[in-house]
C-alpha cells in the first residue's frame, strides 16, 4: 500500500517502534540533533533514539553511548593525536549499531566521523542520512564521491547547497535551519540583559571564541585582548562570554588571566542565544555561532585559526574554494561581515573592526535588513521538514525489506 499524499509515511509510523541510530557532534551537533528527537516524536508512536549524544539531546530522550563532545576536533594535523582513539571509537560504534540495527542511521554534522560510519551501515542494508552538508563546496569538493557512496540522503540547511549536491547525483534536501526557527525575529535586548544581570543601557559586547576547547586555546588570548582594546576607548562597555562547556570555560579563563589588562568579563555557562541578544556586538569564532549572530542581528567579527601546518596545507594544495569562510558572508554573497584569518587575528585588529561597524549608523542599518532576509529564508521549520524526509527515507527501506 503507498502512502497518501501528504501524510507521513505510513510504513515507518506503523511501526511498534522506530530506531534511530544517531551521531551529533559537539555542542552545534547536539542542539541540532535534540530539534530533530522532539520532530520526529511528534510524529511516530514510540521512538527510541541511540548513539552519540549531548546533553539537550538526552534530555529529549535519546540513549547516549557516547557525548557529543569526544568528537569535538576540527583541523588536519589537530586531529592526529585524537586519530587512535576516534577509530577505535568508530569500530565500536559499527559493533553496536550492527547489533541494535536501526530502521535509519543519522550522522549529525562530523563528517570526517560520520560519513565512514554511514558508509558502513550502508552496506550492511540501513539506510543513511547526513544531516547539515559537508561543505564540499568550499573545499576538497572531490569529497562528494564518498558522499554519494554513504549517504542515501543529504539534509542541507542553507539553501544554494543542493544544488551542488544535485549537480554530483547525491540526493540532498534544503530543509532550512532549526536555529532560524528557534530564535524570534525580534529577540529581546532587555529581557536578556536582565536575565544576565546586566543594565539596560550601555554598550555591551558578547566574546563567543568558538564551542570546541581547541578554537578556544587559539583564540581566547585575542578575545580577551580585543575587549581589554575597546574597553580602553569605550566607557563603561560590558563583556559577557558564553561557554560550551567547563573545559572550555577553564581554558577561557586560564587565556583571560594572561592579559594584563583584561577587563571584567561574565561568563557564562551555555546561553550563547541570550548572550547575542542582550549585546549589540559581538566577536565570533567561526561556525554556527556566526549564523546565531546574524539571526539575533548584531555586529560581529569573525575569527578563525587552525593550526599552521593545516593552514599551508589548504593553501599549497589550494583545497579552499571560495573566498568567504563565515556563513554570513556565504548566505550574503559578499565580504559584509569582517574575517580575519590565522595571522591576521589579534586584539588590536578585532577590536578595531568590531567598534568602526558599531559606530557606523549606515552599515548597522543595512545589516538588519540583510540579516532579516536570510533568517526569513532559512525559517522554514527546519527540525519538523528534516523529520518528515527521514521518514521518508526509513519508510523506502521498510518497502524494500517487505520486498
Amino acid at each position: 500500500m503507498s502512502d497518501p499524499p501528504g501524510c507521513a509515511p505510513l510504513a515507518a509510523v506503523a511501526r511498534s517502534q522506530l530506531r534511530v541510530g544517531i551521531v551529533a557532534g559537539e555542542s552545534s551537533g547536539d542542539q541540532l540533533g535534540a530539534a530533530l528527537i522532539a520532530a520526529l516524536r511528534e510524529r511516530v508512536g514510540r521512538l527510541r533514539c541511540f548513539g552519540v549524544a549531548g546533553p539537550k539531546m538526552r534530555a529529549v530522550g535519546c540513549e547516549a553511548w557516547e557525548d557529543a563532545e569526544t568528537l569535538a576536533v576540527m583541523g588536519i594535523t589537530e586531529v592526529l593525536p585524537h586519530l587512535p582513539r576516534l577509530i577505535r571509537l568508530r569500530a565500536a560504534l559499527m559493533r553496536r549499531f550492527v547489533a541494535a540495527r536501526p530502521d535509519v542511521f543519522i550522522g549529525i554534522d562530523a563528517p570526517a566521523f560520520n560519513l565512514g560510519l554511514a558508509k558502513r551501515l550502508r552496506a550492511r542494508g540501513i539506510p543513511t542520512v547526513q544531516y547539515v552538508a559537508p561543505q564540499v563546496w568550499a573545499w576538497r569538493q572531490g569529497r562528494v564521491r564518498k558522499i554519494g557512496r554513504a549517504c542515501d540522503l543529504v539534509l542541507c540547511l542553507l539553501p544554494f547547497e543542493t544544488g551542488f549536491y544535485s549537480r554530483h547525483g547525491v540526493e540532498a534536501e534544503f530543509v532550512g535551519h532549526p536555529l532560524a526557527d528557534q530564535i524570534p525575529l525580534e529577540v529581546d535586548r532587555c529581557g536578556a540583559r536582565a536575565e544576565l544581570g546586566l543594565a539596560p543601557q550601555g554598550t555591551v559586547v558578547a566574546l563567543l571564541p568558538g564551542s570546541r576547547l581547541g578554537e578556544v586555546e587559539r583564540l581566547g588570548a585575542d578575545f580577551a585582548a580585543a575587549a581589554a582594546w575597546i574597553a580602553r576607548r569605550v566607557p563603561d562597555v560590558r563583556f559577557v562570554a558564553p561557554m560550551a562547556s567547563a573545559r572550555a570555560r577553564e581554558a577561557f579563563l586560564r587565556k583571560v588571566s594572561q592579559v594584563p589588562d583584561a577587563p571584567e568579563i561574565i561568563v557564562t555557562d551555555g546561553q550563547a542565544q541570550r548572550a547575542l541578544a542582550a549585546c549589540d556586538g559581538a566577536l565570533v569564532a567561526s561556525g554556527t555561532a556566526t549564523l546565531e549572530t546574524l539571526l539575533s542581528r548584531r555586529v560581529m567579527v569573525v575569527a578563525y585559526r587552525l593550526g599552521a601546518v593545516t593552514t599551508y596545507a589548504l593553501r599549497r594544495l589550494r583545497l579552499v574554494t571560495v573566498p568567504y569562510f563565515s556563513q554570513p558572508n556565504l548566505l550574503l554573497g559578499r565580504a559584509f561581515v569582517p574575517e580575519f584569518f590565522q595571522q591576521q587575528v589579534s586584539g588590536a585588529a578585532l577590536g578595531a573592526a568590531l567598534l568602526e561597524r558599531l559606530e557606523d549608523t549606515a552599515y548597522r542599518r543595512t545589516l538588519s535588513v540583510e540579516f532579516d532576509r536570510v533568517h526569513r529564508e532559512l525559517r522554514r521549520g527546519g527540525a519538523g521538514r528534516a523529520a518528515d524526509a527521514i521518514l521518508r527515507l526509513a519508510a523506502r527501506g521498510a518497502r524494500g525489506e517487505a520486498a
